[in-house]
């Protein structure tokens, strides 16, 4: 998909990276502000985008263990706890529009910075928590919008040094989430359950991991457009976008479903199926999503485009979802975590490639990127909330929470398809 290339007049008075002679930088005839697509300082950007992704979207992602000891510690229902981790998740996305209109505004660097250190004192804080209303206030609230303050910026930026790679970029980058949501769940459950380190200090712990991974975050990432000092906080001609407007709806409604086995299934396994260490089928659902992060980015970038590819694989997971109901056994729950694992996570990465398309002006997708969050927030939001208290109500079956996810899904499917066809028409093979 083409994107229109709008020249922007850089400020004389900050300086920004637009070297393009790095050695592995690729020798085109590309305007001053057009993406290099390549070089030593965008694929440096990629890696650091990969330790963003470990630290906010690894941390969500793993956040089924927290769910798994909270309800036996904390004494409080499968929804209530399952707040926690949905509030988390919905500042993520909530601050985008504050932080993505920070970032085009050209103050990338104190935005990114004070998202690291409310992550750090939210981790920290937790770890001196023991009520339900303390672990709240530092692990949703803090640490959620830390998480918001460094990942939506971060994103924007590193669309700004691709075009025609930003599917596998992203998707390179989005791995990162799969290892964090192996890491960190991994590190919780030995030092809390198999070598009594105490929760405290296991949390300690992980922030310090935070800390040390972040130094070179802090140290290089950087925007490589000058800033965009005209426009308000929202891009009020994304209203009237009709492939932009499908596009939030799709994303709004797989992000409501999408999650449920992220936050449930390890509490499903134990309770219905009787396995003795859930932590294992976290770390598959979270391990295969290495290779379901790059691979289908490989082949959107190559072949088929973002969009396109992004269709078939939210109908996939949503009869994935409406099969896990027929799912009774270990083994079975095992080959549906790794399916499943893979779908989503082509999904978690293909989702923000295709919001960083969803303009024509390069200089504007800070401000877009963050819109699309902001909506897509009250979907994580209310999302696992609603599956747990579905759960509640049908005294324990998963029936129809899994009900509702796979429609969420499938429905979030259709509005894709609909975006598709309003922006490249009934041409099947046109690249989008």
């Amino acid at each position: 998909m083409d994107i229109e290339k709008k020249a922007v007049e850089p400020d004389a008075n900050v300086s920004y990276d637009t070297d393009q002679s790095a050695p592995g930088s690729q020798e085109l005839e590309n305007k001053p502000n057009d993406p290099p697509d390549g070089g030593f300082t965008a694929w440096i950007h990629v890696l650091l985008m990969h330790i963003i992704f470990f630290n906010t979207w690894g941390v969500a992602n793993g956040y089924g263990v927290f769910q798994e000891y909270y309800t036996q510690t904390l004494g409080q229902s499968q929804s209530s706890i399952s707040w926690i981790g949905s509030v988390q998740v919905f500042f993520l996305f909530s601050i985008g529009a504050f932080a993505g209109r920070l970032t085009d505004l050209g103050y990338f660097r104190i935005t990114f910075t004070c998202g690291v250190l409310l992550q750090l004192l939210g981790i920290f804080m937790t770890s001196l928590c023991t009520a339900y209303w303390q672990i709240f206030l530092a692990q949703s609230v803090c640490l959620g919008i830390g998480n918001g303050l460094t990942f939506c910026p971060a994103i924007a930026v590193l669309s700004q040094y691709f075009n025609k790679y930003r599917a596998f970029a992203v998707g390179l980058s989005a791995a990162g989430a799969a290892v964090g949501g192996l890491v960190y769940p991994v590190l919780i459950n030995q030092l809390i359950f198999h070598h009594n380190f105490g929760f405290p200090w296991t949390l300690r712990i992980m922030g310090f991991i935070m800390l040390a991974t972040y130094i070179p975050c802090l140290i290089w990432f950087k925007p490589r457009l000058p800033p965009r000092k005209t426009g308000g906080w929202t891009d009020t001609s994304a209203f009237s976008d009709v492939p932009f407007l499908f596009f939030s709806l799709s994303m709004f409604l797989n992000f409501w479903g999408l999650y449920f086995a992220f936050f449930y299934l390890g509490t499903f396994s134990r309770d219905k199926i009787g396995t003795k260490e859930p932590i294992d089928l976290l770390m598959v659902l979270n391990g295969v999503g290495i290779v379901g992060r790059v691979l289908p980015t490989i082949v959107a970038d190559k072949w088929a485009g973002m969009l396109n590819m992004l269709i078939p694989m939210s109908f996939a997971a949503s009869l994935l979802v409406f099969c896990w109901a027929a799912v009774s056994s270990t083994a079975g729950l095992y080959a549906f975590a790794i399916v499943y694992g893979l779908i989503a996570a082509s999904l978690q990465a293909l989702f923000p490639a295709v919001a960083t398309t969803m303009t024509p002006d390069p200089s504007r997708t800070g401000t877009r990127v963050g819109m699309i969050l902001g909506f897509v927030s009250f979907s994580t939001l209310t999302g696992p909330a609603i599956c747990g208290a579905i759960i509640e109500r049908q005294n324990g079956s998963y029936l129809g929470a899994q009900m509702f996810a796979a429609s969420c899904i499938l429905l979030g499917a259709l509005m894709a398809l609909a975006a598709r066809i309003a922006k490249a028409g009934s041409k099947l093979r046109t690249k989008v």
